[in-house]
């Protein structure tokens, strides 16, 4: 997990160079196939992750570090639809548990978002009013989120995730 963590923090500080320096126009028309990649990647993880791991596959911790690092750009760049993304990583990873891939997920995001903000702040690029509500309801819909889940059958979440998954996927294909 140290791995991951180191990836990223450093793609959570390239894609917050990359927003702040780049139009997003060309990102926009990439998100509706990141999604469609994080959507079918969540949903055949398992079936990745048994081919990676026969005989004469590459493994999986070098592609769950290389996507997790792209997760990590694309979180510090836009970040809408990271969580699933990074479900599917710790799904390839080998990870089984929606609770406790849940947990992993929400201290990558940390990181990643954290050293994002921390470039907006000293670049001067927060508009602190809207900003600052939005942190409180990050907050609040962390704790209340993560309360909820964590009673919540593990196979519910595993459903509601791929559904939302793939409604986001579609939703910006029709964009």
């Amino acid at each position: 997990m140290t791995s991951l963590g180191i990836v990223s923090l450093a793609g959570g500080i390239l894609g917050g160079l990359l927003l702040v320096r780049t139009s997003d126009d060309a990102f926009l028309r990439l998100l509706p196939w990141l999604l469609l990649i994080a959507a079918a990647t969540f949903s055949f993880g398992g079936t990745i992750q048994r081919l990676l791991e026969r005989p004469g596959g590459v493994g999986r911790r070098a592609p769950v570090i290389v996507f997790q690092f792209l997760i990590a750009v694309y979180g510090g760049y836009f970040g809408g639809g990271m969580g699933i993304m990074m479900l599917a990583a710790l799904t390839i990873a080998g990870m089984k548990d929606i609770h406790e891939m849940n947990a992993v997920k929400s201290v990558l995001a940390v990181a990643i978002n954290g050293v994002a903000l921390a470039e907006f702040v000293a670049l001067g690029a927060i508009a602190w009013a809207p900003g600052l509500i939005m942190m409180a309801g990050g907050i609040a819909g962390g704790y209340a989120g993560a309360a909820t889940a964590r009673r919540v059958n593990p196979r519910f979440v595993r459903v509601l995730v791929t559904v939302i998954a793939w409604g986001m996927t579609i939703v910006f294909f029709l964009r």
